[in-house]
């Protein structure tokens, strides 16, 4: 696999569609036998008739199906790479859509991660994050051999981490062929991490450039933390700049191209236009390390999309990015007039980028043949462990044993209480289930 090479092999998803599921694992079925993951799909199962257990987090299939193509094509479109976030979903069956859709890489944050692409035969990762203490920089350098060996990125942002990714290399000396490729991180003052000067920026290349076993691959940022677009925008900009400056001062290896990348699920407008209108005397990538667009939101990412929609000047797809993954429960109680609780909490939704939005609401007695949307006047006010207060009006007509679907924000913290999720068609009947790997 040639550096820069769009292509990725599909994934071996044995592994995960082998695994023996039970009622111990939450969102099975309760009255159902042990199966492998891949025989769900057969099972006829249906939410909306009552089949499976509450809580319930459901991904629609035909939603993901068309968030994963249009991403594809926005890419293409606009001259970018795409390399998306696994940690959002640490689900390979989803990293096999994504990679069967294009994607340059698949995206990691530790470790451990690392080692769950590489079981299912990812071939390029990038840790978009460093590599500190000894298990950590010998787990990066040992997955460069073997058969199965990975084309890997990290990051650096002092001479200090850079020195200890040289002690590993001196450690688990890397191929010829296969160094270790280390991104410059490039950050700003009160962020996170990555150099705060070009200068720091132009010592930590050198010094990957000199170290045996590493190679310089490029710049990178992640602007997702900044409070507004421009700002985003700026951030990139400074990851070019170095990038010109490293292809000037002859840092990278000889007829490597250069590799620029930001993160980009709020800002990949801002992203792209920047990198796109690049000029550097050398061949470069551009890779966006978006990963919530897959499933999407109803909060801050659908926010951010209606402004990338009204003021990019990249080329869009037609249609846009839809919410996926929904979150279902049970009314268990109307205890007050005007307070509902119900059956689902802190273990199964996420709450960090805002509280659950009750969408849609489904009876089960037979008198609606789908779900309908949610009343206004509906709000989660707070989360326990497991249960959900809601605030309704006095004449609600949500009743005991209604099923009530959430939209979610910021997907990364509603699939990792998830071992299991069930992807649903149209009418809520199971067509297969994925494993996620947190």
């Amino acid at each position: 696999m040639a550096v820069g090479s769009a292509h990725l092999p599909r994934l071996d998803l044995g592994p995960a569609d082998s695994e023996i599921v039970d009622p111990l694992t939450k969102g099975f079925p309760q009255d159902a036998a042990p199966m492998r993951l891949d025989r769900i799909g057969a099972q006829g199962w249906n939410m909306l008739r009552g089949d499976l257990p509450f809580p319930l987090a459901v991904i629609r299939q035909d939603t993901l199906a068309a968030n994963s193509a249009w991403m594809r094509d926005f890419t293409a479109a606009n001259g970018l790479q795409l390399a998306p976030h696994g940690k959002t979903t640490m689900a390979p069956h989803l990293y096999d859509l994504q990679i069967a859709d294009g994607a340059w890489a698949i995206t990691v944050a530790t470790t451990q991660q690392i080692l769950v692409a590489h079981a299912f035969h990812v071939g390029r990762v990038v840790l978009a994050n460093q590599p500190i203490g000894r298990q950590a920089v010998d787990t990066c350098l040992r997955v460069l051999h073997g058969d199965r060996r990975v084309e890997l990125y990290c990051l650096a942002d002092s001479l200090a981490c850079v020195a200890g990714l040289a002690q590993g290399a001196a450690r688990h000396p890397p191929p010829a062929d296969n160094p270790l490729r280390v991104f410059v991180e490039i950050g700003f003052a009160g962020g996170r991490t990555g150099v705060r000067s070009r200068d720091q920026a132009m010592q930590v290349a050198q010094a990957i450039a000199d170290a045996p076993g590493l190679a310089l691959a490029g710049i990178e940022c992640f602007e997702g933390v900044l409070p507004d677009a421009d700002a985003a925008g700026r951030l990139v900009d400074e990851v070019v700049a170095v990038g010109r400056m490293v292809v000037q001062a002859g840092l990278l290896p000889q007829d490597a191209p250069l590799v620029l990348s930001a993160g980009g699920s709020s800002f990949f407008d801002r992203v792209g236009e920047r990198l796109s209108a690049a000029q550097i005397r050398r061949p470069l990538v551009n890779v966006l390390r978006s990963g919530c667009y897959l499933t999407h939101d109803v909060m801050g990412y659908a926010q951010a999309f209606r402004r990338i929609q009204a003021e990019t000047s990249l080329t869009l797809p037609p249609g846009g990015l839809q919410p996926a993954l929904e979150v279902w429960a049970l009314v268990q109680s109307r205890p007050d007039a005007e307070k509902a609780l119900l059956t689902m909490g802190k273990r199964d939704i996420g709450f960090d980028a805002g509280m659950p939005l009750p969408m849609w609401m489904y009876r089960g007695d037979g008198s609606m043949t789908a779900p309908a949307a949610m009343p206004e006047g509906h709000d989660v006010q707070a989360l326990n462990d497991q249960h959900c207060h809601m605030t309704i009006p006095a004449d609600s007509p949500l009743q005991v044993g209604d099923m009530v679907g959430f939209g979610i924000g910021h997907p990364c913290t509603t699939f990792d209480k998830w071992k299991m999720m069930m992807i649903v068609d149209g009418n809520y009947t199971v067509t297969r289930a994925i494993r996620t790997y947190f």
